[in-house]
């Protein structure tokens, strides 16, 4: 977001020591900053700036940017696993 008085508060301005969290390619690291934003006041205005500026990549208003567009999901990098890995269910 543009710096101003109002983003100043931002968990992704602390200090810029999150600041590789919201541009990295680790999927761990990109839910770390996911979950900053989702305690952020500021989501919603983070998302539609990032919408309108057409953000190349990265984490803005809790969603992962790439040319431009939300990613539905975010995949590792390199290959693609030929058989995907069986999910765990776990019990209530």
């Amino acid at each position: 977001m543009e710096e101003d008085e109002g983003t100043s508060s931002a968990a992704c301005r602390s200090g810029g020591r999150w600041t590789p969290l919201f541009f990295s390619d680790r999927l761990d690291e990109i839910a770390m900053a996911r979950s900053l934003c989702r305690s952020c006041q500021l989501i919603d205005d983070c998302l539609a700036a990032a919408l309108a500026r057409r953000e190349p990549c990265g984490v803005w208003g809790g969603e992962v940017f790439a040319n431009g567009a939300v990613l539905a999901v975010k995949r590792g990098r390199g290959r693609p696993r030929k058989h995907p890995a069986p999910e765990v269910v776990r019990s209530a």
